[in-house]
């Protein structure tokens, strides 16, 4: 799995840890799930659009074939 290297002020990492320990997860593993639900999120929203989109224009298509 490739790696990425993040650099964080020392309040955003202190932020970071104090969620973590909270949550009683690791800090790698919460930076890890937030970006996956974060890259999740733009697909979902993406689609929404392109559903939207594809509704609204489903007539106009539908002459234009």
């Amino acid at each position: 799995m490739p790696e990425i290297t993040i650099h964080l002020s020392e309040e955003k990492a202190t932020q970071l840890e104090e969620l973590a320990a909270r949550l009683q997860v690791r800090p790698t593993d919460l930076l890890r799930v937030s970006v996956e639900e974060l890259l999740g999120r733009e697909d979902k929203e993406f689609r929404a659009a392109v559903e939207y989109v594809t509704k609204k224009n489903a007539e106009l298509y539908r002459r234009l074939a």
